[in-house]
């Protein structure tokens, strides 16, 4: 969520400001959905067992609300809009069980109103590929395979006797494509329709297509695949033979300020995406790194609040055509070096990272992104939108990506491929 009144200029919100009820969800500051429904996992939204990352008021709140309420999504508008649960397995994951049974969760989601709803999983890691059917298996391996398979089983069970008010997804976990090939089957002999693919974020491209290939061919065509934590853009049409029904993913939100390249998205040729730098001018005060060469004495505050400000400066008048490209990279380049090398700019300027990283700023200001973007964001937000800093504009450049990402999904030639 981002606050719509926070005052770019002076970097604050207002005072007032109550920030569940003021704050906006992206389908609200965009004025559409860039997605076509929300995941919430019940290990982020958290309790006594696991710590979450709501508040206590608003996971009580969610609960005593649901989810659609809660997310905003109970308007005529966007009722049609899917909200999909799971464990949030990666929270849980150094336990020896999950701490949720299957009928927790089959209360969480039915009360929270949810439309589909995933098993009860345990992560299996240490990842082989080539591996066929149950080959490799270590006993860790096979323990956390089985809770996943007797949690998935009743599951299902309790599902459909309260007459599947949310459609129940089993979850596939294993160590190889074979593995998962076998869970998979399972699950479908257990009665599943519909399969959510668990293990796939730290996978390449090649390897979750293996493990997709090798589940596709042991279950029915017309089952339904889920593929959790995917977020393969670059290569997305590549997945379309394995008939994906749908995916969640979280990358073009984090992408915006976790990456160290790839942080804001505009639409390029042949439906793929093109990725820009954003600009790093954080809050010289607060960032953790200056204040640290502050008190170890190599630089003073009052010269690195000014290259702060010097930086900030130069960006606006460039937005407004008061300043070039070249001399809008230099200003922002002395401040950047710093917080790259803890050195002066003009001691560093030939070193190739520092080098590399003005060359990726300059296609930033030379292509002027922000405006190619009709997005609500860009358009209020202009060039703050491409400063790294704070998390009113890292999050807006992550709701931008996210209305990127959904307009290459929809472009896709799915009827073709599949």
């Amino acid at each position: 969520m981002v606050d719509p009144h926070y005052d770019m200029l002076a970097d604050r919100h207002a005072p007032t400001r109550k920030p569940y009820w003021d704050d906006l969800y992206p389908h609200e500051i965009l004025g559409y959905a860039p997605y076509d429904g929300i995941l919430v996992s019940r290990g982020i939204v958290g309790d006594h067992r696991v710590a979450g990352k709501y508040s206590a008021s608003q996971a009580m709140r969610f609960q005593i609300e649901g989810a659609r309420k809660f997310l905003r999504l109970d308007s005529e508008r966007y009722r049609h809009l899917a909200i999909y649960g799971d464990c949030g397995a990666f929270t849980y994951v150094n336990e020896e069980v999950p701490p949720y049974s299957p009928e927790e969760m089959i209360d969480f989601y039915d009360h929270g109103g949810f439309t589909h709803g995933c098993s009860v999983d345990h992560i299996i890691f240490d990842y082989v590929d080539g591996l066929q059917g149950l080959d490799g298996q270590t006993p860790e391996r096979q323990r956390r395979f089985e809770i996943t398979l007797d949690n998935a089983s009743k599951f299902f069970s309790l599902a459909h006797r309260i007459n599947n008010r949310f459609t129940p997804l089993g979850v596939v976990q294993g160590w190889s494509p074979g593995s998962m090939a076998v869970a998979a089957e399972r699950l479908v002999r257990l009665g599943y329709t519909y399969l959510a693919i668990g293990g796939m974020v730290p996978l390449k491209s090649n390897q979750i297509q293996n493990c997709l290939r090798a589940i596709r061919a042991a279950i029915p065509s017309d089952t339904r695949i889920h593929v959790l934590g995917f977020a393969k853009a670059d290569d997305i049409e590549s997945f379309l033979e394995f008939n994906i029904t749908s995916f969640d993913t979280t990358s073009p939100l984090i992408r915006a300020f976790k990456d160290d390249r790839q942080n804001y998205y505009l639409p390029a040729d042949k439906g793929r995406l093109k990725y820009y730098t954003a600009i790093r001018v954080p809050q010289s005060i607060e960032n953790t790194r200056l204040q640290r060469l502050v008190k170890r004495g190599a630089f003073r505050a009052e010269d690195l609040t000014q290259l702060e400000k010097t930086s900030l400066s130069a960006l606006r008048a460039f937005d407004r055509h008061e300043c070039d490209v070249e001399e809008t990279t230099q200003a922002v380049m002395a401040y950047n070096a710093i917080l790259l090398t803890e050195r002066p700019y003009a001691d560093v300027a030939d070193l190739p990272k520092v080098k590399a990283l003005a060359d990726r700023y300059r296609m930033t200001l030379s292509d002027r992104a922000w405006r190619h973007c009709s997005c609500a964001i860009c358009q209020s937000a202009s060039i703050e939108v491409m400063l790294f800093r704070a998390s009113n504009r890292n999050k807006r450049r992550g709701i931008h990506n996210l209305g990127v990402y959904k307009h290459l999904i929809d472009n896709l030639d799915i009827k073709e491929a599949v």
